[in-house]
């Protein structure tokens, strides 16, 4: 998904659902008590909390809704001790950090004073993900189109970033690129390949349910890609909607409600040993929003978590 569609969807669905949110909600104090570990950890998107409130308050929603963590954009102009301050009080992890640059400054871009700020923006993201304890760096490793072509984006992406393997080790941040419509990596078994050819144990793959079901099989690609799945970002997409209402109308649809096949998914991730987290990239909202989602998401995650 394009960076411009994406915030943009996002941010219709949070001005949509916004309004169902009740005003109170930032004022919660009360935190469940903690729990097992589950097999899947939930999170979400910070940019999915809708509403005024303080970094701290809408922390502190997002775990009384009942979210284990959270992933916030990187760089950014973040006062980092009100936001380490925020997870402590609230208890919330923040398991990563998403590029904030890699759309507008893709690796392979052809003009390399770009590629430069690229690179400057992804160290400061790996070191932003270690300061806040996190453990990776969500990344669109490169942007096909006319102009910058296949062959390019691939060699070109990873002689950029292999660069960063080396800070990445030494800081334990993983670099988990994202299946996205990037028009690059579109099979399971190239996207498998470009991670191996790192040869890290820090270089991974940050698999997007959802983002997968328009031109494939979500279990053919966790199958595939296996070990190399760091970490989840779930979302459903429905053929129907895309069929009668244009392609990204295909994203207009609840976690459950598309045609992600997430018994699949589960037998898939189950096969592959895959534990960890889950993060939420949909429409947010308020408390009442927050907490459905959260809830759809235990839901198609029941048969891993049982």
């Amino acid at each position: 998904m394009s960076a411009m569609n994406r915030r943009t969807f996002l941010q219709h669905s949070a001005i949509v659902t916004a309004g169902i949110a009740a005003a109170p909600a930032f004022a919660r104090t009360s935190i469940p008590a903690t729990r097992a570990i589950p097999v899947i950890q939930k999170a979400l998107k910070f940019g999915m909390i809708a509403g005024d409130g303080t970094i701290q308050e809408k922390f502190m929603l997002a775990k009384s809704c009942g979210y284990d963590g959270i992933e916030l954009d990187s760089p950014s102009d973040w006062d980092m001790q009100e936001v380490i301050n925020a997870k402590k009080a609230s208890g919330l992890t923040i398991h990563g950090v998403v590029l904030s640059s890699h759309w507008s400054k893709p690796f392979n871009h052809q003009d390399e004073s770009v590629r430069d700020e690229a690179n400057e923006s992804l160290e400061r993201a790996i070191r932003d993900c270690k300061e806040l304890g996190g453990t990776s760096v969500l990344v669109v490793p490169a942007v096909v189109n006319a102009s910058m072509t296949y062959s390019d984006a691939y060699s070109t992406s990873q002689a950029g970033l292999r660069k960063h393997i080396p800070l990445a080790e030494s800081l334990g941040i993983t670099l988990a690129f994202e299946n996205v419509w990037n028009n690059f990596l579109l099979s399971p078994i190239e996207a498998a390949r470009y991670v191996d050819e790192f040869e890290s144990d820090h270089v991974g793959w940050y698999f997007d349910v959802g983002n997968i079901v328009n031109i494939g099989y979500p279990d053919h690609w966790i199958r595939t890609l296996s070990h190399r799945i760091k970490k989840l970002d779930v979302k459903d997409f429905s053929k129907t909607k895309r069929n009668e209402q244009g392609l990204w109308k295909g994203f207009d649809v609840k976690i459950g409600d598309g045609d992600s096949d997430w018994e699949s998914v589960c037998n898939a991730l189950q096969d592959i040993g895959y534990t960890g987290w889950a993060t939420a990239e949909v429409g947010g909202g308020g408390e009442e929003r927050l907490t459905e989602i959260a809830n759809r998401m235990d839901k198609v995650f029941k048969p891993l978590n049982r």
